[in-house]
């Protein structure tokens, strides 16, 4: 490897030698907080390296892209993973959890989900999905005390192995068709007229459900409300936000090297749409777990990241990320909130919310406004984000999905309420809430200020992925 290409991969670099240092350095770190202070460190100059060193090839190996689409993605999963380690500190100490070993696997899945979003190859796609995916894999069993986390932990590994099998097999299928791993070369096999188009097209359609898998589109997303309700609060928010978020930049990658929309595909993927959007709102209405609510509108919100994508146009792929980037910031503030509300136990049914905004009101109001972005209300990051998806699908002729996306944000608004509900209109319960910790309050204050700020000024954003965008 040449000097100018470990200089493009230094972000990545910094993240995975980091971890390995981090993780032989901090072995039985129960109670310490400095593994997190280097771990947090190392994330964001992950992203400062990967904002402000030029990068003086265009790809490396093959596999990976060093422009700025990828720097973008690099810099945002690792300030995520930064915000995610700040906040951890108090939760793990009340568990007399390994703060060095959590530390460590967090920036080996910020590493790998850096790795997704730069992926130009089959073989590049596979391989950082399965970095991250195996850190996921122990941190949502990390708490070893909590069966819960166990039960999570295996049934994100079971799908995780199909999903990844899929994976494999469909990029057997591309490769047999079109003799190259490249993205451009191998999806060129499913031009009309191609020698073995067909057998691209069976290809594509594993790629695409293993995508599912991970996005957790219906009815692929069984998974979902039960790794999300086990897994450790700060953890969940990763998950949702950067694991789903990288699948997404690969996806999108992916379909932007595509020919054109395979005539099978476009109403494959608008079903899948449809249904997640269905679906995870009739599901969400019946919860009363709140962290089982966010997994099941998370399948929503992968509904509509999915709507933008089907536009297959630059105005549709830019909409799709400049909402991903919304809900990103979005989720890692409302978990902030949950992981500094978690004492011995995390505030997952909705009674635990009783009376919290007559004693921390500061943390119930971010989380008023964190949870109606979810549901797209104005002032709110939430609400350009679904403006702009809903207006590109119109645009491209998807007015059911654009109407059902639309019927399902006013639907979602009865959900989203109801934890608010619960903190402003019922008596509070004799316990005292926890207190938080300033590193908490810092991480929320930061995601609750872009939500708006976003919200209100969202030009300079959506023109830098329009700028991103392929």
């Amino acid at each position: 490897m040449t000097a100018p290409e470990l200089i493009a991969l230094l972000p990545l670099l910094i993240l995975a030698l980091g971890a390995t240092a981090l993780l032989l350095a901090a072995r039985g770190s129960v109670g310490r907080g400095w593994p997190l202070a280097v771990g947090s460190a190392l994330a964001l100059s992950a992203a400062l390296s990967a904002v402000l060193l030029p990068s003086c090839v265009t790809e490396v190996g093959g596999m990976y892209s060093t422009g700025p689409y990828a720097r973008f993605f690099i810099a945002l999963w690792s300030l995520a993973t930064a915000a995610t380690l700040i906040s951890s500190g108090p939760y793990l100490s009340r568990r007399r959890l390994p703060s060095g070993e959590y530390s460590a696997l967090l920036l080996f899945a910020a590493a790998g989900m850096g790795l997704l979003s730069s992926a130009v190859s089959l073989s590049g796609i596979f391989l950082a999905l399965e970095a991250f995916t195996l850190a996921f894999y122990v941190l949502i069993a990390f708490n070893k005390n909590c069966a819960l986390g166990a039960e999570a932990g295996l049934k994100y590994l079971v799908p995780g192995g199909v999903a990844a099998g899929l994976l494999a097999f469909g990029m057997a299928l591309l490769y047999a068709a079109s003799g190259s791993l490249q993205l451009p070369a191998a999806t060129a096999a499913l031009t009309i007229g191609a020698p073995m188009q067909s057998v691209a097209l069976a290809g594509l359609a594993l790629l695409l459900a293993a995508f599912a898998f991970k996005l957790s589109l219906v009815p692929f997303h069984f998974w979902t409300p039960d790794v999300y309700q086990g897994a450790p609060a700060p953890v969940t928010g990763l998950l949702a936000s950067g694991s789903k978020g990288a699948v997404t930049a690969a996806l999108l990658t992916l379909t932007a090297t595509l020919p054109a929309a395979p005539a099978p595909f476009k109403p494959a993927l608008a079903t899948l749409a449809l249904l997640s959007m269905v679906v995870g709102t009739l599901c969400a209405l019946a919860q009363s777990n709140v962290k089982r609510m966010l997994a099941y509108s998370s399948v929503v919100h992968m509904g509509f990241v999915l709507t933008g994508l089907l536009c297959w146009n630059h105005t549709g792929r830019t909409a799709a990320l400049f909402y991903l980037v919304g809900y990103s910031i979005v989720t890692l503030g409302i978990f902030a909130v949950i992981t500094s509300f978690s004492g011995e136990q995390e505030p997952q049914q909705l009674s635990d919310y009783r009376g919290l905004a007559r004693r921390q009101p500061l943390r119930a109001l971010a989380l008023t406004v964190l949870l109606l972005a979810l549901a797209g209300l104005p002032p709110t990051v939430g609400f350009m984000g679904k403006l702009a998806i809903f207006s590109a699908a119109l645009a491209a002729g998807l007015p059911l999905l654009a109407v059902v996306g639309i019927v399902a944000s006013l639907i979602s608004v009865y959900f989203y309420l109801q934890p608010v509900i619960q903190m402003y209109m019922t008596p509070a319960p004799s316990a005292e809430a926890i207190e938080g910790h300033s590193s908490e309050y810092g991480i929320i204050a930061l995601c609750l200020g872009l939500t708006l700020i976003f919200g209100l000024w969202p030009g300079p954003l959506l023109e830098l992925i329009a700028r991103l965008t392929p």
